[in-house]
């Protein structure tokens, strides 16, 4: 994916404590054609997202400040753009929790330029793909506008993470089909993640929290044995066509 949008280089803020990893970080990604900009801790990454509205943020999970986590939900609740967290510890609760506030994907220190640059790309491609997912979306009680990640209930507004906002646009566009767990990875994560079984559980049982009646007899979000999941639709309404047809078909 190139790194401009109509000739205007892609806006990557870098949000890191450690001026020397920053620098050469910030280094790198202009060297890539992106124009990145370093902040050191997480009060003023707040306030420099909103000023300059990056198309993506690398952040660092430890700050001075505030921590990365928290960084990361302010960004969220004001507008949605691509996170990408840098972590010291690959531990899996810190993993789901990280993501579990909005962000994207995460990588561990150390890693290479290389890695670091493909993730980027794929939050950015992410981000921007436009898919035949509908616009909105009915599961009983509970709507869905996906083109405006909003979601309500009888209760109001319901709050979904940008990645779960993917994993039911992915589970739309063949609503009423399977797809396979590898699929939903490779679609929703990324092609280094079709490994990651467990966390699609448990981002599949996050979900069925927040958007099923009964989370353990799933009437919308159902698992196929050993295949994957298909999103069942009572009442299915589309902006742009009556039907959802899946164009690998």
């Amino acid at each position: 994916m190139a790194p401009y949008i109509d000739g205007v280089p892609q806006r990557i803020l870098v949000v890191e404590d450690d001026a020397t990893i920053a620098a050469a970080l910030a280094d790198r990604l202009r060297a890539e054609g992106f124009d990145a900009e370093v902040v050191g801790d997480g009060l003023a990454a707040v306030a420099r997202a909103e000023e300059l509205r990056p198309d993506l943020v690398l952040l660092d999970v430890m700050l001075p400040g505030l921590d990365g986590l928290e960084v990361c939900r302010r960004l969220q609740a004001s507008r949605y753009v691509p996170v990408l967290m840098l972590t010291a510890r690959d531990d899996e609760t810190d993993v789901l929790v990280g993501l579990g506030v909005g962000a994207d994907d995460y990588i561990t220190k150390p890693f290479s330029t290389t890695e670091l640059l493909a993730r980027i790309r794929a939050a950015l491609r992410r981000a921007t793909r436009v898919g035949n997912a509908p616009s909105r979306i009915e599961l009983g009680p509970i709507t869905l506008d996906l083109s405006g990640r909003t979601a309500r209930g009888p209760a109001g507004s319901i709050h979904l993470t940008p990645l779960e906002y993917r994993l039911v646009e992915c589970l739309a566009r063949s609503a009423g089909m399977i797809v396979t767990q590898k699929q939903l990875l490779q679609q929703v994560w990324g092609p280094e993640r079709v490994n990651d079984a467990r966390g699609l559980r448990s981002y599949v049982r996050f979900l069925r929290q927040k958007l099923e009646p009964d989370p353990g007899r799933p009437r919308f979000i159902v698992t196929e044995a050993g295949i994957g999941y298909r999103l069942q639709l009572e009442e299915y309404t589309e902006q742009r066509s009556a039907r959802i047809e899946d164009p690998a078909r």
